[in-house]
């Protein structure tokens, strides 16, 4: 069983919620919710009941269609079907799939009302038209996202939570990692993005270390997102395919904002707005917006029509990037880690620091100017957060992030975006890189392997 931060949240919901309200975990497939929400079932209460909508039995829609306004046949009914007895206030209920049976979802008003029992859905796509159609969105419904696995988890996977209890208490400190776990932690953090964070492939590498094993479950998954596509675009399927497979092409270009034109030279934004909400519901792709104007409240400064789009898992990109092969073998994935086969990794590094973002879940958002008359004022900044300031009595203030995939590098950009905005909007400056960690003043230098602490 692969440890998870989600149980944590799980847990720290159930002792505040008290019963008050259910909790949606919305995600992609196989990012591993219903595992995690098993897993809470199983060890926070006295029993649990699994109602899998995917594969909805009959009878239990039966139940659910025909018992809903009589709630003491309904807990019956649903506790004979499936031979477990529910204790008042003691156990848990959960929803899986939930988009599969939108009236359930509905029904959580009711249930939450009666307090008996808690709720936990868990569900894709929640948010498209036909999964929200003719229903009522219960207000008792809290919503959390559960990704893929970020770098913390993946060293947990690795047996290897010591060094990141150091990875983490260096990042705290800003003090570097001894030389020897520097390597390791650098080693590891290769290794995370070829494999990235989906559950099955770290399971397989975890007891296998074979880098092509792990390459078929992700081109597996790739395969499931695409009939998916299929399934549930509706007429949109076209564009979602043309979007999904355009990805590592603009990420592999030195400017990563995405063009329409890649698909189709006559494109129209209005025309792809669908399909772009579509992959973003899904949470097959994370879309980092430009925010024009860098102050706390970013997402009031965000330009739609600006862009870029990354894969919610950088393990997918890799294998996305080889489709045109039917497999990728061992050897192939070895001589990437090692650095004897030349690829773009910068498309990979900034990726997978988007997906440690997503994963602190934190919205992403970039700045980037273009001014022709004044090269003083043209600029992009990988990613903008917020956080509290030391030197500002730990008042919040913009942090701009640069992403560095070799050891050589300029920060020209970094230091425009000073100049022009000052200490008055701007805290500390960060550049992740393959090195050591160093402080210069406000800019602190992180190796790529601390992007989760951000």
């Amino acid at each position: 069983m692969l440890r998870r931060k989600m149980l944590d949240k799980l847990i720290s919901w159930k002792t505040k919620s008290q019963g008050r309200e259910a909790l949606l975990i919305e995600g992609a497939r196989r990012v591993g919710k219903s595992t995690i929400v098993e897993e809470f079932g199983r060890t926070q209460y006295r029993s649990y009941i699994l109602v899998d909508f995917a594969r909805l039995p009959r009878d239990i829609r039966d139940v659910f269609d025909n018992q809903r306004d009589d709630l003491d046949t309904f807990f019956l009914m649903l506790s004979a079907y499936y031979r477990t007895k529910l204790v008042r206030r003691e156990s848990l209920i959960i929803f899986d799939e939930v988009q599969q049976y939108p009236q359930a979802r509905e029904m959580i008003k009711y249930l939450v009302a009666d307090g008996r029992y808690d709720y936990v859905e868990t569900g894709s796509l929640i948010s498209i038209k036909k999964n929200v159609a003719d229903i009522v969105i219960p207000s008792e419904e809290r919503k959390l996202d559960m990704g893929p696995l970020d770098f913390e988890e993946f060293c947990w996977a690795m047996s290897e939570e010591l060094l990141a209890d150091a990875i983490r208490g260096a990042f705290e400190s800003l003090t570097a990692l001894p030389d020897a776990l520097h390597k390791r932690a650098a080693r590891l953090w290769r290794e995370y993005l070829l494999v990235g964070g989906m559950p099955q492939a770290v399971v397989s590498y975890v007891e296998h270390r074979d880098f092509g094993d792990v390459d078929d479950i992700k081109r597996g998954i790739l395969q499931l997102y695409s009939d998916d596509i299929g399934k549930f675009a509706g007429g949109d399927a076209a564009r979602v395919r043309g979007i999904f497979a355009q990805v590592p092409g603009q990420l592999s270009k030195h400017e990563k904002r995405f063009m329409l034109s890649s698909i189709d030279v006559a494109a129209r934004m209005r025309e792809y707005d669908a399909a772009f909400f579509w992959l973003e519901d899904a949470r097959l792709v994370n879309i980092c917006r430009n925010a024009t104007d860098p102050t706390v409240g970013l997402g009031l400064y965000a330009d739609s029509r600006s862009f870029k789009c990354y894969l919610a898992d950088t393990g997918l990109l890799v294998s996305q990037i080889f489709a045109d092969r039917e497999t990728t073998t061992d050897d192939v994935y070895r001589d990437i880690l090692f650095g004897k086969l030349a690829i773009n990794e910068g498309m990979f590094t900034e990726n997978a620091v988007a997906q440690q973002l997503r994963a602190n879940g934190r919205a992403l958002y970039f700045f980037s100017r273009n001014n022709r008359e004044d090269a003083t004022r043209t600029m992009e900044i990988d990613f903008l957060i917020v956080r509290d300031y030391d030197n500002a009595a730990l008042k919040p203030r913009i942090s701009p992030i640069e992403v560095k995939s070799t050891k050589r590098y300029g920060v020209s950009s970094l230091d425009k975006f000073r100049n022009l905005y000052g200490s008055k909007r701007l805290g500390k400056e960060y550049v992740l890189h393959p090195r050591q960690l160093e402080v210069e003043g406000e800019r602190v230098r992180l190796p790529l392997y601390m992007a989760h602490c951000l």
